[in-house]
């Protein structure tokens, strides 16, 4: 296949360096331009300085419309305020990592239609679209958890907690995301008001045909800086048997989600598009937990896996990546 051009704005921050990463590796992507309005005219590996040796790329404030895909690698609402302020060509497809797209009621901009780019759940329509918005990681943790579950119309009161890594919170600095106070530090943070529950609920009630399944989430920050870690439990009178071969099932189609009956960890996915999955059962009570990059899987893993699907191509192209599990 011809390589693809690609255009990525908001391209100086953690989301816009780790889509650099995989992209340069990626056989059918040509990187057009990479737009920052923070650092135009600066080299890509000057402000990325693993890029050294690997792209001679500079910062642009230049929207180069000679491209196939656009990347939004851009903070919430400002992805909104970009295709305002410019007229996006047609046929240029669009794969959005900000929130601003996710929900039905937020789908439609102009002429656009975004379809949620969650690929265990919407593959098919992923394949058909040309503007996808790319879920937020705390929401890919938690619905690859559940998803099975609400297949079949067996959620109803969900508990979940998480953790997160600091590159969840962006490259600006706020108090909560100085080594200072990260370190040997933990802490709850929008309790039951997480901005990702939004997109959890309207998935669930989609996939289950109801609206039973209330998610109460307490997310955590967490000292290290990348990966999720979500357990949510569940009510559920299937024998532990019976909820694993219902999850390998579900799953069975798609590469990057795997099921374990071994207890999982962080390293196991971290630098990687992977979800491991882990299920215990305790009465009629089971607890899910899952795993996965919040850079990867949780955002750029996940917007190229999505971009595969629109061009076409095998789904994990360019996303076979090594954990650094030592």
């Amino acid at each position: 296949m011809q390589k693809v051009n690609i255009g990525i704005v908001g391209g100086a921050g953690y989301t816009g360096g780790e889509l650099l990463r995989v992209l340069l590796r990626h056989p059918n992507a040509h990187i057009a331009f990479v737009h920052s309005t923070s650092s135009a005219g600066e080299l890509v590996s000057k402000v990325h300085a693993d890029l050294v040796g690997d792209t001679n790329l500079q910062f642009t404030n230049v929207l180069d419309q000679n491209i196939d895909i656009l990347f939004l690698c851009v903070g919430h609402g400002d992805a909104k305020k970009f295709l305002a302020a410019n007229q996006i060509k047609a046929g240029i497809k669009i794969i959005d990592l900000s929130q601003d797209f996710r929900l039905a009621s937020t789908a439609v901009f102009g002429e656009m239609q975004f379809v949620y780019g969650l690929p265990e759940l919407q593959k098919s329509s992923i394949q058909k679209a040309n503007y996808i918005a790319n879920p937020g990681c705390f929401a890919t943790a938690i619905q690859l958890g559940l998803l099975p579950l609400a297949a079949k119309g067996l959620l109803n009161e969900v508990y979940t907690t998480g953790i997160t890594g600091s590159t969840g919170a962006g490259q600006g600095l706020a108090a909560t995301s100085h080594f200072s106070w990260r370190a040997n530090n933990i802490q709850a943070y929008k309790t039951l008001q997480h901005q990702h529950l939004n997109e959890i609920g309207e998935s669930l009630a989609n996939l289950q045909g109801n609206q039973n399944a209330e998610v109460h989430f307490v997310p955590w920050r967490g000292d290290f800086t990348r990966g999720i870690f979500v357990t949510s439990v569940v009510g559920c009178d299937l024998s532990i048997d019976a909820i694993y071969e219902l999850y390998n099932a579900f799953y069975e189609a798609h590469p990057f989600t795997h099921v374990s009956k071994n207890n999982i960890d962080l390293k196991q996915v971290v630098n990687t598009n992977k979800c491991l999955i882990h299920i215990e059962k305790q009465g009629n009570k089971i607890a899910i937990h899952s795993v996965i990059d919040n850079l990867l899987k949780g955002a750029v893993g996940q917007a190229v896996q999505n971009m595969n699907l629109l061009l076409g191509l095998e789904e994990g192209t360019g996303l076979q990546l090594k954990a650094n599990y030592f």
